[in-house]
């Protein structure tokens, strides 16, 4: 049987987006795979009172279990509640959302266990096929008052079973005519942002083109633009990395700058995924190096968990500017 989203306590983007075109932020959308990445995003969310997607890729449905992870959001859901009049704060808006979905199956599948929001990833077909595929997602999401991603162009990287080895910028003289034809509610777009912690070769510029956003902003003014692959990798966490017995030669990330730029403009929505393995793993490795006969789980995962909320917090309140946000939003949506 089909589970509403309302039921669970989510909101689908409509008013998060519209807030976010108007205000000059970015809602952040940060993926998580357990318990301990959630609570994190939730809690720094709650306290930097910003509105937050939750993002679910297909890995994780297949690593976590797909019934787990909605029903963990909506826990997540009750304990914001909790930990708001705990607080005395105001709750913060979540949504619950599928990233990268390979196929109308799965879209259905996440809107019919709860989800809110689904990205329908049609960038490696044809012109023509990712605007039937597209199309048809938005139809069934639509009639569940679900709302549904795009995506135009083609992102390098590599993160879960995401993958392509060069950059397919978006053309903006295409954007107009897909978002017309599919009906979608935000663009995902390619203006050399990329997925994995690998995202510029050393010596080549960390730059992504915000030329082409301009150019797309002025072809669909006002319409919801979304950046994937949008992690800084702070250096930090790599060097605290190979410090501690990693490798991770030649991580190079997106600048903070460049994506509080863009925020600033149309661009309503940015993924962080990466940041949040790194800072993760740093923080493991340190305690288990500084404490090799740990093995609480409790003792390193902990730990991490408060790292990650410092790092979402920072982003929040310096990066995508959605920072005191939700009271808005909140209300917009009663």
């Amino acid at each position: 049987m089909a589970i509403s989203y309302k039921s669970l306590g989510f909101v689908n983007t409509k008013n998060m987006f519209a807030k976010a075109v108007s205000g000059g932020f970015a809602v952040p959308a940060y993926n998580f795979n357990n318990m301990e990445q959630l609570q994190a995003i939730v809690l720094a969310c709650l306290e930097s009172q910003s509105p937050v997607i939750l993002q679910v890729s297909k890995g994780a449905r297949d690593y976590a279990d797909q019934t787990l992870l909605t029903y963990l959001g909506q826990g997540a859901i009750e304990m914001m509640r909790r930990k708001a009049r705990e607080m005395g704060v105001g709750e913060i808006p979540i949504a619950l959302h599928l990233d990268h979905g390979d196929s109308y199956e799965t879209c259905v599948s996440c809107i019919e266990s709860g989800f809110s929001s689904v990205m329908i990833d049609g960038s490696h077909l044809s012109y023509e096929e990712n605007i039937a595929l597209t199309k048809k997602v938005v139809e069934y999401a639509h009639a569940h008052d679900v709302t549904v991603e795009g995506e135009l162009g083609v992102l390098a990287g590599v993160e879960d079973e995401v993958s392509a080895e060069h950059h397919t910028y978006t053309q903006p003289e295409e954007v107009q005519d897909f978002v017309s034809r599919t009906g979608v509610d935000s663009l995902a777009i390619s203006i050399g942002t990329s997925h994995g912690a690998f995202k510029f070769k050393p010596g080549q510029k960390p730059e992504i083109r915000l030329d082409i956003l301009r150019e797309i902003e002025k072809r669909i003014p006002g319409f919801a633009i979304v950046l994937h692959g949008s992690s800084s990798v702070p250096q930090d966490a790599v060097e605290a990395i190979n410090k501690y017995g990693g490798k991770l030669a030649d991580s190079i990330g997106i600048p903070e700058t460049q994506l509080r730029e863009a925020a600033k403009s149309a661009v309503c929505k940015i993924n962080i995924d990466s940041d949040g393995r790194l800072v993760m793993t740093a923080k493991i490795r340190e305690v288990l190096a500084n404490k090799p006969g740990e093995f609480d789980p409790r003792k390193y995962l902990g730990p991490a968990r408060d790292a990650l909320k410092v790092m979402y917090k920072a982003k929040n309140e310096n990066v995508l500017g959605s920072a005191g946000h939700a009271p808005e939003i909140v209300a917009a949506s009663k």
